[in-house]
């Protein structure tokens, strides 16, 4: 599933926030969205949603414009995937996952047999079935950013949405749950995904974008759009990129250093 975003400009009343933007995420594309606090990601993501209509510009869904398509035919095609948040109600794993089946259930109608046994499928393929009975409440963060997703495939949607899908992860569950992103992917679905951490956008993005005062500063492959100049500018601080060779492969990194501090009032 094609996502194309051309010339897209959006303003909050005489605040313009994102001003000519335009990428392309196929089949199969993982695509980082960078930035720092306050740029815009959020906003773009509100517009590839359907949730907020640009001033210009036009995203296309499958070649269809997101602004003619309803509710339920948006959700048919994008899943979102929020940040990780503390759950208010203490609902099984399985239940949370079926949730995102409400679109295409009849009123008043529950699950079926067969959609809980998809959704178990959806759980085992991720690694976490055996937690199908356990409150979400009681769950890790990293396995409850597991269900999110689990809850997202379940749309069966072909594109998917995250915001930041590794804030306030440790260590160990960013790894994971990156490696079943960047799976995904390899399946052919569509994911769009932002993130304050370069080295994601290095090791499991194909595709990156990265916002600055409300303009695309650079995009394409990150190993060439994501230089040192380009990452000192867009964070303001000195960033050292490299390459270094790991289990028979080359991978860039980057390396903040430094005391100088550039821009933001910072001494």
């Amino acid at each position: 599933m094609n996502v194309e975003v051309e010339n897209l400009s959006v303003s909050y009343g005489a605040n313009e926030v994102l001003r000519g933007i335009s990428f392309s995420a196929s089949a199969g594309d993982c695509l980082a969205v960078l930035g720092p606090n306050g740029v815009g990601k959020s906003t773009l993501f509100r517009c590839i949603l359907g949730f907020l209509r640009a001033q210009s510009g036009r995203i296309l869904l499958g070649g269809k414009r997101i602004d003619k398509l309803s509710r339920a035919e948006t959700a048919r095609e994008i899943a979102y995937i929020p940040q990780i948040t503390e759950p208010v109600f203490n609902y099984t794993v399985l239940d949370v996952v079926l949730m995102g089946m409400t679109n295409r259930l009849p009123v008043l109608k529950g699950p079926r047999q067969e959609d809980r046994n998809k959704a178990m499928e959806i759980l085992d393929n991720l690694g976490i079935a055996n937690l199908c009975s356990r409150g979400c409440v009681k769950i890790s963060g990293g396995e409850r950013q597991l269900m999110l997703l689990a809850r997202a495939l379940i749309q069966d949607a072909k594109v998917l949405v995250m915001d930041e899908p590794t804030a306030n992860l440790d260590y160990g569950n960013r790894f994971r749950t990156m490696e079943r992103i960047s799976e995904l992917g390899r399946k052919g679905y569509t994911v769009i995904f932002s993130t304050h951490e370069p080295n994601q956008a290095f090791h499991y993005a194909n595709k990156v974008i990265a916002l600055k005062d409300g303009k695309i500063l650079t995009n394409g492959e990150p190993g060439k759009a994501l230089t040192a100049e380009t990452l000192s500018t867009l964070y303001g601080i000195d960033v050292y990129v490299a390459k270094v060779n790991a289990g028979d492969s080359d991978h860039f990194v980057s390396l903040p250093f430094g005391n100088k501090l550039k821009g933001n009032g910072m001494p």
